[in-house]
Order: C-alpha cells, then sequence, then structure tokens
C-alpha cells in the first residue's frame, strides 16, 4: 500500500545556487542533485507532486527580454513565468525520471503548465513585493531604479549585495488545471505542477482568462496546490535544516516541533524575513490549518529524514 501523498515545494537553490552564473549545465546539475533526493522519497514509498519556485530564471529572462528589445519585442512577465516553467519544468521531468528508473520504480513523470487565478484588487499589485533576478548593492540598485525604471528593495540585509528587484506578487486563489492534475496523480503519475508559483491569470468577463504581468509566491500556490490535490503532508525545502528565530544572532535557535498559534506569533514578532522564510511560514501554518495535518520546512538533503520525523521544522495543529 502507498504511503502519504506528498506536496513537496523545491526553493530556488534547488535550480540554481547563489553564487553560481546560472548557466543551463549549471542549473541541469541542481536539478539532478534534487531529482536524486525526490526518487529516493518516491522509492519508499511516497506519492509526489512538485512544485517550484523560478525566480532567479524569470529575473533573468526579464532582463535578457529588455537587452535585445532593439532586435526582437520583449515578451511580458506571464510569458516569462510560462517559459521558465517550462524550461524548469522539462529539467526536473528529465533527472526525476532518469533516478526514478535508477531505483526501479517505472512511475512516469509529466510536468503539467499550470494557470493560477488571481485577483486584480491584490494589493501587491500596488506594493511589488516578489524578489526576481540577481542580487545587486544599494548603488547598482538605485541606478536600475533610475535608468530601467525597477522597482527594487533591500531583501537581505548585512550581505554585500542586498538589493534587488521587486515585481507584484498576487495571493493565488485557484489552481485552474487541478482537474487535470488528479487525473494524472490518479493514474500513477509523478506530476510537476504550478512551476514558479503558476502563471498568473485574470478571470475576464467572458470567462476566459488572461496572463498577468507578476510572478506568485510558489511556496503559497504551493500551498493551493496541496488542497488541490488533498494532500496529506506539505514540505516545503529550502537550504537550511530548519526554520530560525533569532536568526543570524548568537541566540539562534532551531525550531522543531511547534505549533499553529507558536508559529504565528513568531510571524507577528517579525522573526521570519519576508522575502525568504515568512512565506514559507506562512503557507506551511495555512496547510495545517486546513488539513490539520503537518507541514515540514526542512533542506533538500534531510528531507526524506523530515518526513520519518527525525528532524526538520514540523508545524502541527
Amino acid at each position: 500500500m502507498s504511503k502519504d501523498l506528498i506536496v513537496i515545494a523545491l526553493g530556488g537553490n534547488a535550480i540554481k545556487q547563489a553564487d553560481q552564473w546560472g548557466t543551463t549545465e549549471e542549473q541541469l546539475r541542481n536539478v539532478d542533485v534534487t531529482a536524486q533526493q525526490i526518487a529516493k522519497i518516491i522509492a519508499n514509498g511516497y506519492r509526489v507532486v512538485v512544485t517550484h519556485g523560478n525566480g532567479p530564471q524569470a529575473g533573468a529572462l526579464l532582463i535578457q527580454q529588455e537587452e535585445a528589445e532593439q532586435f526582437v519585442p520583449a515578451q511580458t512577465l506571464a510569458a516569462c513565468g510560462a517559459m521558465t516553467q517550462g524550461q524548469i519544468g522539462w529539467a526536473m521531468q528529465n533527472r526525476l525520471s532518469y533516478h526514478l528508473k535508477k531505483a526501479g520504480v517505472m512511475s512516469p513523470v509529466c510536468t503539467v503548465v499550470t494557470q493560477v487565478q488571481v485577483s486584480d484588487d491584490d494589493p501587491d499589485f500596488k506594493d511589488p513585493s516578489k524578489p526576481v533576478g540577481p542580487f545587486y548593492t544599494k548603488d547598482e540598485a538605485k541606478q536600475l531604479e533610475t535608468e530601467k525604471k525597477y522597482i527594487v528593495k533591500e531583501v537581505k540585509p548585512n550581505t554585500d549585495k542586498p538589493w534587488r528587484r521587486v515585481v507584484p506578487s498576487p495571493e493565488p486563489i485557484d489552481i485552474i488545471e487541478k482537474d487535470s492534475i488528479n487525473a494524472l496523480l490518479s493514474s500513477g503519475a509523478i506530476v510537476i505542477a504550478s512551476g514558479g508559483g503558476g502563471i498568473p491569470v485574470r478571470q475576464m468577463p467572458d470567462d476566459g482568462l488572461e496572463g498577468v504581468d507578476a510572478v506568485i509566491d510558489k511556496d503559497r500556490a504551493g500551498f493551493k496546490l496541496a488542497q488541490a490535490v488533498k494532500a496529506d503532508k506539505f514540505i516545503i525545502l529550502t537550504d537550511v535544516e530548519n526554520a530560525y528565530i533569532r536568526y543570524n544572532t548568537p541566540e539562534q535557535k532551531a525550531l522543531k516541533e511547534i505549533s499553529i498559534a507558536e508559529a504565528e506569533k513568531y510571524l507577528e514578532d517579525g522573526e521570519f524575513l519576508k522575502g525568504s522564510m515568512g512565506p514559507k511560514i506562512e503557507a506551511a501554518v495555512r496547510f495545517v490549518k486546513w488539513s490539520k495535518k503537518e507541514a515540514i520546512i526542512t533542506s533538500l538533503h534531510k528531507a526524506l529524514d523530515a518526513l520519518e520525523g527525525k528532524n526538520g521544522t514540523h508545524i502541527i495543529p
């Protein structure tokens, strides 16, 4: 009998490391390492849906679009989201299929190009919050703000390059392709879906859908995906083994098992950065409130151990 259905939300480090240039070869190597870990989880009997971020990739593609505009028309942010969703989905599907076959698991792997509905009234359109693309010094960021009309914010204080471009990040309302995703899961497929938080779309008066220039937070969209597939567990993988309070101070403390109330109190106290651990904790809390089951935050290489209760931060009802 198969174990629980797990939604795995991958952080950006699963695809591009912060100190890397971001070549295709680098990203494929990172995805290969990530796929090996996910294959181990599947080989242990878990059913899996994978989702992932696309901030570095979307930001890089936007730069390429803007710099080449004198030669070819620049594509919209929504189109860039779709392109990077396909790019990362291909890489993950390619390497995950390979490692599953090596492990003797014959499950097919399928990437679903996923649209996610958002609202025009979302406040993030007025005050964008989602970092995309590379990090900058303050002088570099302010120059881009002047020359290219970027909206820039300091997202990683006390580092050499704490500034990044930000774009709107509206709340996800609905996973448009949820029926297709569930049909694939019912057939036994491993599904990669809602990549980069999904392609943001708005509902039109004629019931059609139109792309929106935004990047949805992948953890919040991951929660909506977990709802759509009725997941038993939601695991958010990042570059640290635990969530921490008083992070990067002498009093830093790893969180092992915390309640919804404790997590919300830490959020209220500003213990988690808004552009980093904050959305992960928020998404985990939403899942636990909805499902009455646990959500886990840990690192990629500790994922299987965390699912077995050996490490990671576990948020419980």
